[in-house]
């Protein structure tokens, strides 16, 4: 599905003597920086000049093209600003880095250089946000078209740093794996419904298992999900007719093979109508993202694969679509599911928990130190949200530190809800089953979601990220954002790091 593969290195080479297409280097305020400094003596005084005449602002974002005939390798020279000195930080450096990748990308440049690694303070946390700002800028996704898309040329990118230590090639290969997970994640989201159904979901993971033997990929149809007695994820399920899979990966390090493994469950309805609560018409072409959460466990599964990390990781994705149909389940109905709870199904709509609820059990089977879903589950969490955080609930006060460790680290952001028992439990009352699938009320959406399925974790810490605000983004520029891929490849890092 790829167009193209973007390749990141580290050069080592002295500024004045690097050659590259385009190279960028950062300004303050009202000030070079160092790196800009010694580029500007190798140009004999020009940047200089440039910043006492505003041509150079440094404002966080501001670039300023130049062609360069002499005096340092490179063709082309972007100066982009990282605002104030004493406020610049890994926020800044992301927005520029965008913007400097924006304007080389308009360019004839095939290869781009950054050397904006000395105002960091901690390379080992800048280098993968910097790879992603230029990986989510450059992504193209190769649309089924009669005319070929035509591929991106920018596809080398080099990391200039002279000291070049274990540190930073190590970050280096750490945000390459990054955004090639991240790039799967955004194929996989991308692709039209009809092309990405719970098939083709299964044979995603197993082409990525034949790509990378340190991952199995296990795909089970209907009749082993059946005799698996999965039958809240079976009901979702039985009004379409594209057959459901259930995909079981496993990623494990030869070190750590008798280690406990995290569990990953991601939400995988690749397309969603809500069922006999059939959403309304607009924007619905949308819920082909509703398999975000199954898309990010496959694209971290990758990034685990090329890292070749000591850890083990198990990810379990039900894949179903939700269809109205004669055979669809229905308000009302009371189903049973694998754990023997059973549930009235009051709004087909909510149909996300009633597939996760499933998989949640089949993870206590492997007696995990995490559990955390991915999923797409709640128009709720985007009023309270919007589209730049991704909500948090939890059982767990250690699992909940790490995961906001993670998120803080990788700008990718959450933020944690409350799930008390004793307020938000007995909203999934049901006076017809063991409880309803949605509360009796519009209030705390979100919040109900995280608690119904709670009730499937038994006692292992468990946490959930609801992620329908931030899988995708809507409008002109539509598309997967591949969140929270950088968020669940560090929180894995950070039991072994």
């Amino acid at each position: 599905m790829k167009l193209n593969q973007i390749h990141f290195d580290l050069a080592k080479e002295q500024l004045h003597q690097h050659q590259s297409d385009c190279l960028v280097i950062g300004a303050f305020e009202g000030k070079l920086t160092v790196s800009s400094e010694k580029v500007d003596q190798a140009l004999k005084g020009l940047l200089s000049d440039l910043v006492k005449s505003g041509d150079i602002t440094g404002k966080v974002g501001d670039v300023l093209p130049l062609v360069i005939a002499e005096g340092i390798g490179s063709k082309r020279l972007l100066i982009v600003g990282l605002g104030k000195e004493e406020e610049f930080s890994v926020d800044h450096l992301r927005k520029a880095v965008m913007s400097a990748t924006r304007v080389a990308k308009s360019s004839p440049a095939k290869s781009l250089s950054f050397a904006l690694l000395e105002q960091c303070k901690n390379k080992g946390k800048s280098i993968p946000i910097l790879i992603q700002a230029v990986a989510d800028v450059l992504y193209q996704f190769n649309a089924p078209r009669k005319e070929a898309v035509k591929a991106q040329q920018l596809t080398q990118i080099h990391i200039v740093d002279e000291k070049g230590n274990s540190e930073v090639t190590k970050a280096v290969a750490y945000g390459q794996a990054l955004i090639n997970g991240m790039a799967l994640t955004k194929d996989l989201a991308n692709m039209p419904a009809n092309m990405m159904t719970p098939t083709d979901l299964g044979d995603a993971a197993l082409a990525l298992a034949k790509k990378f033997p340190n991952v199995k990929a296990t795909v089970l149809n209907k009749a082993e999900i059946k005799k698996l007695g999965m039958g809240a994820f079976l009901a979702v399920a039985q009004g379409s007719a594209e057959k459901p899979r259930f995909i079981v990966l496993e990623y494990r390090h030869d070190k750590a093979k008798d280690e406990a493994p995290i569990a990953l469950v991601g939400k995988g309805v690749t397309f969603d109508t809500g069922g006999i609560s059939l959403k309304p018409g607009a924007a619905m072409d949308e819920m082909k993202y509703d398999m975000g959460g199954a898309a990010s466990v496959l694209g971290t599964f990758r990034a685990l694969a090329e890292l070749n990390l000591e850890t083990h990781v198990i990810g379990l994705i039900p894949a179903t679509e939700n269809m109205p149909s004669g055979e669809a389940v229905k308000p009302g109905d009371v189903i049973t599911s694998m754990s023997g709870q059973t549930i009235e199904v009051l709004n087909t709509d909510a149909e996300g928990r009633l597939i996760l609820c499933d998989a949640l059990t089949y993870a206590t089977h492997f007696k995990p130190k995490a559990i955390v879903d991915i999923a797409t589950l709640t128009g709720a969490i985007i009023i309270a949200l919007g589209h730049e955080v991704s909500g948090l609930f939890s059982n767990n006060e250690d699992l909940t530190a790490k995961l906001k460790a993670s998120s803080e680290k990788t700008r990718d952001h959450v933020w944690q809800f409350p799930i008390w028992k004793e307020i938000y439990q007995p909203m999934l009352d049901s006076n017809f089953a063991d409880m309803g699938n949605i509360s009796a009320g519009r209030g705390a959406g979100s919040i109900t979601a995280a608690c119904f399925l709670e009730r499937f974790v038994e006692e292992y810490p468990w946490a959930h990220l609801d992620v329908a605000g931030t899988a995708w983004t809507s409008g002109k520029e539509k598309g997967s954002t591949a969140r929270p891929v950088p968020l669940l490849l560090d929180f894995i890092n950070s039991f072994h790091s």
